[in-house]
């Protein structure tokens, strides 16, 4: 049986996972929206709605612990991502720049995952590590597609700048 401590650890990085993807989630509307290019715009659509299960899923091992999400986090979470939206939509070079954020934040969710998957395994808790395995998954596959469009990124940036090559 998993001491106090531990659980109290599991669920805080529970909690912080679920902030995330309520932060993910406002940053994706904000890519959406700035996004021009028809193929990318659905893959974020696409991925938008797995983040919604992924927050789900976190929603869900936190009633598993009898706890809700922090309002804190989640606030903060949102301001952030907020104030993000309107710079994103003042700035140019917003092909490049929305995949540069993404790619960098695919792989903070990734780790944050590798790290709630194993505080779970040691606490005992194998739905939390499961469901960290499953989102962890999905992100990683994210950060591939985004991986795979970078002489795309790189071309739309150019153009939006006026810059032929």
């Amino acid at each position: 049986m998993a001491s106090e401590q531990l659980k109290e650890q599991l669920v805080k990085h529970i909690d912080d996972a679920y902030a995330m993807e309520q932060n993910v989630l406002r940053m994706l509307d904000g890519m959406i929206t700035t996004t021009e290019d028809p193929e990318i715009k659905n893959e974020l659509r696409e991925h938008k709605l797995e983040t919604e299960r992924h927050a789900e899923r976190m929603q869900q091992r936190l009633e598993a612990h009898s706890a809700s999400p922090s309002l804190v986090k989640e606030a903060g979470g949102i301001a952030g991502a907020l104030m993000k939206s309107v710079l994103d939509l003042a700035r140019g070079e917003k092909a490049g720049r929305n995949a540069r954020d993404g790619y960098t934040t695919e792989h903070l969710e990734i780790a944050s995952y590798q790290l709630l998957e194993r505080i779970a395994q040691k606490a005992g808790d194998e739905e939390t590590a499961e469901a960290a395995r499953k989102n962890r998954k999905e992100e990683e596959a994210m950060a591939k597609k985004l991986d795979a469009h970078w002489d795309k990124f790189a071309e739309l940036s150019l153009k939006e700048e006026g810059v032929t090559v």
